[in-house]
């Protein structure tokens, strides 16, 4: 029986990315000058006023008001009119430090644990995908092209010039029995834009922009068998009518709260936890960057056509108290032997996550817009495949 899966995706300039945007290149600041950084940051953005809070033990001294205005800047929240911009909007810190009985848990040599525990309690989830390149959801994947498309567009300021930065989108693929993509059958695209016209013709042009100048970018960057899943699409353009309030005015932003367009669109499984504003000591984050990285390489090693590995700690403990692989029957061996080759080839202890995909580094600003997954860029250390071969080769495929 066929079925219907749909996923969103938010730009850089949504409230809420704004959020951990701050957040991330307060912690990229306090690693660049203190790798061993213990950071908890969270940030509240609304109406001319943005919000740092939460919880860092550093040796680095941060501006974090520069910092948080030049995120601002750099997303493009530049004018007054938006009621929310680099230069006017209050910036209030009520960061302090770190409790010294999480900080015990996660230092090696203190606490009841000698090796460095887990920063938390909880369980992570990593997923991949053979129906995209990048092994990720295909609705995902779209949105997020969707929108990174639209920033660069934006940004150029040659095409579509009354493009604000507030966006979001959403796209519906049917599936076959088998799970595989049949055809695209919605499109979602909200944006915020200058108010150039009466509402009508505004949202017949902005609509008839993004059928004919940002579709056919997006089709361009899809494999063969994807691109060719376009064609009978609906599309829904600022389906309210016009969308020129946006930004921390319209929404107020906080981090931590598209932690579904952070990972997997909801074709895959999630903890709860948040990424942006921890550092990689906080298992919330590294834990399911390494989770994907494994998922990732399984699926990669022809293991399985999807794979979600599940991994769970207690907090200050380095053994992880329970690691799940779920191929949704799409295994070429069986689970108990994959589950055994992943326990071979992979130390999921939080202290060896951090070593083998180099987190200790000021890489996390970039990962807070579109998406922690299915990047292909040299900082996203945990989308590597390097591990397939020795993987195939152990399961003797």
């Amino acid at each position: 029986m066929s079925y219907f899966f749909t996923s969103e995706s938010v730009s850089e300039g949504h409230p809420d990315k704004v959020s951990d945007q701050i957040s991330d290149a307060l912690l990229d600041n306090f690693l660049a000058q203190d790798p061993n950084s213990k950071v908890a940051c969270e940030t509240l953005v609304t109406t001319g006023l943005t919000v740092l809070s939460g919880e860092v033990k550093t040796e680095a001294y941060v501006d974090v008001q520069n910092v948080a205005r030049e995120v601002i800047r750099k997303i493009g929240y530049i004018k007054s009119e938006y009621q929310f911009d680099a230069d006017s909007c209050g910036v209030i810190s009520a960061i302090h430090e770190q409790s010294s009985d999480i900080r015990q848990g996660v230092t090696e040599g203190e606490g009841l644990n000698k090796e460095q525990g887990a920063g938390d309690q909880g369980m992570m989830f990593g997923y991949a995908t053979n129906e995209t390149e990048n092994l990720m959801p295909l609705a995902l994947d779209i949105s997020h092209k969707i929108l990174i498309e639209l920033a660069d567009i934006r940004k150029k300021g040659v095409e579509m010039t009354y493009l604000r930065p507030d966006s979001k989108s959403q796209v519906t693929l049917e599936y076959n029995d088998d799970h595989t993509p049949k055809r695209i059958t919605d499109i979602v695209v909200s944006t915020q834009h200058d108010d150039f016209a009466d509402e009508k013709p505004m949202q017949e042009q902005i609509e008839k922009d993004v059928r004919e100048l940002l579709i056919p970018k997006i089709k361009s960057q899809l494999s063969e068998k994807n691109a060719a899943l376009f064609g009978t699409e609906k599309y829904h353009v600022n389906p309210t009518g016009k969308f020129v309030i946006g930004g921390p005015h319209g929404d107020a932003g906080l981090t931590g709260r598209k932690i579904i367009v952070d990972s997997y669109g909801g074709m895959g499984r999630h903890g709860g936890g948040a990424f942006s504003g921890k550092d990689p000591s906080k298992v919330d984050r590294s834990a399911c960057y390494m989770c994907r990285y494994v998922a990732k390489n399984l699926v990669a090693a022809g293991l399985a056509d999807r794979c979600e590995v599940q991994i769970a700690y207690a907090i200050g403990v380095c053994q992880p108290l329970s690691i799940m692989v779920d191929t949704f029957e799409t295994n070429k061996i069986p689970e108990e032997k994959i589950e055994k080759i992943l326990n071979s080839h992979f130390d999921m202890k939080p202290a060896s996550i951090v070593s083998h995909l180099d987190l200790k580094r000021p890489i996390f600003k970039k990962t807070a817009g579109y998406g922690h997954f299915g990047r292909n860029e040299p900082e996203f250390t945990w989308e590597k495949t390097d591990k397939a071969d020795a993987l195939r080769k152990a399961a003797g495929l």
